[in-house]
């Protein structure tokens, strides 16, 4: 058992992500097995779930004429136009069905229409907080374990603020999947290596 001070957070493990999904994450699925047997080294385990609302800006099905993963401008900056994924209360926004769900805490991110949001501590405005610093920092947790979907996207942004708000940050690559969208994987992985963050 790790000590008390270190968190293990899985990141999006829902089923939009995994192959069947409407985002689908390759070899998505193939992940689960092993962060179910690292949940158990852990005295703090965190999951996050994308929720989006079903017209949510995000989605290229909200732009005339945008196609799927090009690209728009919105007030916070670039923002990828995703096909549309995890809609809350939908069978896609649900965990996949073989992941532990006998986590301490649910964060639920991307649920204001106009923003979207990566990070499990902020939104892309890289201001509106999740609130998973205030759980961590009353819990005495000042290292997390990242694991999950997807590694350049939502895991790198966790990552990335992880550092930034001042934890010991681990990603573990082979429980992480990526989208690699025009090489987003590897400048993903130098990104996190530049900030501190520790690949294992």
């Amino acid at each position: 058992m790790r000590p008390a001070h270190e968190a293990l957070i899985v990141i999006d493990m829902q089923n939009d992500f995994c192959p069947g999904g409407a985002l689908a994450v390759a070899e998505g699925d193939a992940i689960v097995p092993g962060i179910n047997a690292l949940m158990d080294d852990f005295a703090a385990v965190i999951l996050t779930q994308d929720w989006h609302p079903a017209d949510h800006l995000s989605f290229a099905s909200q732009h005339a004429n945008a196609a799927p993963m090009s690209m728009t401008e919105m007030p916070y900056g670039p923002q990828v136009l995703w096909p549309d994924h995890c809609v809350q209360g939908s069978q896609g926004a649900a965990f996949h069905p073989d992941l532990r769900l006998d986590a301490d805490l649910i964060i639920r991110k991307g649920f204001r229409r106009e923003i979207d949001s990566y990070s499990a501590f902020f939104e892309n405005d890289r201001e509106t907080p999740t609130g998973l610093h205030g759980y961590l920092s009353e819990r005495g947790i000042t290292a997390i374990t990242l694991a999950g979907l997807a590694t350049d996207f939502c895991v790198n942004y966790s990552a990335l603020d992880g550092a930034k708000l001042g934890y010991k940050v681990t990603v573990i690559e082979k429980l992480s999947r990526g989208i690699d969208l025009d090489g987003s994987l590897e400048d993903a992985r130098a990104t996190m290596l530049d900030a501190g963050v520790v690949l294992d």
